[in-house]
């Protein structure tokens, strides 16, 4: 049995400024997914509520992830993309109704640093997301720093440079067609 590419949850995961919401919209376009990314759903939730504060912030992005999973429960297939933490996410993508394959966005420490100040400074985003008070056991923990890896296929990918989109999409669609075993009944 095949998965369709309309029958799939791409879960594209790993820290803050892993290069998640760069490969995220590239790689739903490839395999013609709808994307719900966490930080579309804080942005709206922010502007239509406010944040006063970085625990307000924390609660919003919270929200928006459970809002992610509830837009996903209703569908049979998209790409999903967070920084998801590892111990709440299992569960949750287990109750979806279709295939799972993780896409992890992987550089290293230095990286991910340099890129998080260099997004804070060249192009902060909304003021709700309080990039400036959030500390490094907050972005990079164990939590989000490894893939989820509840069971499904899980591809790993350097997104120290410049992703290949379309070998990317390839590793998930091969991921997600299942080898068909033989029938050892007989």
């Amino acid at each position: 049995m095949t998965a369709s590419p309309d029958r799939l949850f791409v879960v594209v995961s790993g820290p803050p400024a892993s290069g998640k919401s760069t490969l995220a919209p590239a790689l739903a376009a490839a395999l013609d997914l709808p994307l719900l990314a966490k930080d579309t759903i804080k942005d709206a939730l922010m502007s239509a509520l406010g944040v006063a504060d970085l625990d307000d912030s924390r609660r919003l992005g919270s929200a928006s992830v459970d809002v992610l999973y509830a837009v996903a429960a209703d569908l049979s297939g998209a790409v999903l993309e967070a920084p998801f933490y590892r111990s709440r996410a299992r569960p949750r993508l287990h109750g979806l109704a279709a295939p799972i394959v993780e896409v992890f966005c992987r550089c290293d420490r230095e990286t991910l640093r340099r890129r998080y100040e260099e997004r804070s400074r060249a192009r902060p985003r909304a003021a709700g997301h309080f990039d400036e008070s959030r500390r490094p056991h907050e972005l990079w923990n164990d939590e989000i720093a490894v893939p989820v890896a509840g069971g499904w296929p899980v591809i790993e990918v350097d997104t120290t440079g410049p992703a290949d989109v379309a070998a990317v999409a390839d590793q998930v669609r091969r991921a997600a067609t299942p080898d068909v075993l033989p029938d050892k009944t007989h």
